[in-house]
């Protein structure tokens, strides 16, 4: 079964006005948001993760889109979430563009495969044009998450 990333968002886990100005802000402020939202025990901890895998490589994959993700022990499910910083944010990206789109992956240890799968179905969504533009123009988490349900073929 192919995973669908309109599928795998939920529009609570959608941020569309981050704040944060470097990349250690961005995903404290993005686990912050999750923490607050019951799913994780301490953003401090997720926070911490992700910015250890940032030190492996960025995940600035180009065309303004970033794709932070780490394990967390304890996890029931993965989360995503979706943030927008549109401002732009230095993430060290291949292409040296500022980014505005941070796709989240939190998942379970145990959960190797689904992560792996997840993290494709995101790729498979900016292979196949990434609407980062369309994304931006829009207001609002439910707006973008209807683009998200819709946009996909």
């Amino acid at each position: 079964m192919t995973l669908r990333l309109g599928s795998l968002t939920r529009k609570e886990l959608i941020f569309p006005d981050l704040s944060g100005r470097d990349r250690a802000g961005i995903l404290r402020e993005l686990a912050e948001r999750i923490e607050e939202r019951g799913l994780i025990d301490s953003a401090q901890d997720v926070a911490a993760r992700l910015l250890e895998r940032e030190r492996l490589g960025s995940t600035g994959i180009g065309a303004g889109i970033a794709i932070p993700h780490c394990k967390v022990d304890g996890l029931k499910e993965p989360i995503l979430a979706l943030g927008i910083a549109r401002h732009g944010v230095d993430f060290e990206a291949g292409d040296g563009k500022a980014v505005q789109l941070f796709f989240l992956l939190v998942s379970p240890t145990a959960a190797a495969a689904q992560h792996l799968q997840m993290l494709a179905a995101i790729s498979r969504w900016v292979r196949s044009g990434g609407k980062v533009d369309d994304i931006l123009a829009l207001d609002g988490a439910e707006a973008i998450h209807q683009y998200l349900l819709n946009c996909e073929g």
